[in-house]
């Protein structure tokens, strides 16, 4: 971000902290279930409730509180790199995920059968 950006202090923290909300928050969706995580819908007041609070990690370097934190207004073109950025996280840990549960698998089945299991294609 700080080549990207040639972002100063205040907006590398501001930038930073929208990241860092808005990957973490969403996330929670992509860990909470073995299914792929658009295949999985979260309730909707859990829904509602993450989007808010990315929707307001947001909105706050627009605000005095925002500017009270150090935070600058980032530029359009990092809410682009955002959304990448986003979907690129969210993407690993989907890849990430199943890889886990693959092993995870074959490790149960080494245990129980005392060999992998055979499937068929």
């Amino acid at each position: 971000m700080i080549r990207l950006f040639n972002a100063g202090e205040t907006l590398f923290r501001a930038g930073w902290f929208i990241e860092s909300l808005a990957m973490q928050v969403l996330v929670v969706f992509a860990i909470r279930t073995r299914r792929p995580l658009f295949s999985s819908r979260p309730q909707l007041f859990l829904g509602s409730l993450a989007v808010g609070i990315v929707i307001l990690g947001i909105a706050l370097p627009f605000t005095p509180i925002g500017r009270w934190l150090g935070f600058v207004t980032p530029p359009g073109l990092f809410f682009v790199y955002l959304a990448a950025a986003t979907a690129a996280y969210l993407g690993l840990v989907e890849v990430t995920k199943r890889t886990m549960r693959r092993y995870a698998m074959a490790a149960k089945d080494t245990a129980e059968t005392g060999g992998p299991r055979h499937h068929e294609a």
